[in-house]
């Protein structure tokens, strides 16, 4: 018995054949909604690595890419961080919303391929953790020059992707990193500060400066 594809394969697969980069988040998020898939990168709680590492906010503020269902947002909103959290899919935002109620994090629809202007250089913290790297390779590099012009002098950046050299290659998404890829996030002004794998050489897990 043949096992079925992945609706997020799936999905990918015919949303990038018209062009779109990114139509196939909110039809996948729509779909888990209606129990129809599984969102893959959902778990329920903040990413490991990012939970490590937080540090208290003090008020400053912080982005958080491709929020999905609102963990990492409130993991950082409960460290006192001022939270905007922004997802491609408006039906992920809006299950955020629903999940966390009281939530004080900002929940927005914005594309990383074209976010809001006021966006330029205005966050202490931003979070990109697995998100990118569901993009293919051409659309790559402006989606890291959004996110490299999101944070603000002084602030940091933390970058965790899929390690394209330690793992085996499988039809995407996600579409592993480079450490080039990884390493192109230093650009107008922003500056790394370390790079490392982690989780057994699976992922990288950079920290950039402005």
């Amino acid at each position: 018995m043949t096992t079925p594809e992945p609706a997020d394969r799936v999905l990918s697969r015919a949303s990038l054949a018209d062009g779109s980069p990114t139509r196939w988040f909110d039809e996948l998020y729509t779909a888990a909604a209606r129990g129809e898939a599984e969102v893959p990168w959902t778990r329920g709680a903040p990413n490991a690595d990012l939970a490590d590492w937080v540090e208290p906010g003090e008020g400053r503020r912080a982005l958080v890419v491709g929020s999905a269902l609102g963990d990492d947002a409130e993991l950082l909103s409960a460290a006192g961080w001022a939270v905007t959290g922004f997802d491609v899919a408006p039906a992920a935002v809006e299950a955020a919303r629903a999940r966390f109620p009281e939530s004080g994090v900002d929940y927005v629809v914005a594309d990383l391929l074209k976010p809001p202007g006021e966006w330029h250089q205005a966050f202490d913290l931003v979070v990109e953790i697995i998100n990118i790297q569901a993009m293919p390779r051409e659309f790559r590099a402006a989606a890291i020059t959004s996110l490299a012009g999101f944070l603000a002098p002084g602030g940091t950046m933390l970058v965790s992707e899929v390690a394209e050299e330690n793992v085996a290659p499988e039809p995407g998404p996600p579409w592993p990193f480079s450490r080039k890829e990884i390493e192109s996030v230093a650009q107008d002004g922003v500056k790394l500060v370390g790079l490392e794998t982690i989780r057994d050489g699976a992922r990288y897990w950079a920290e950039f400066t402005r």
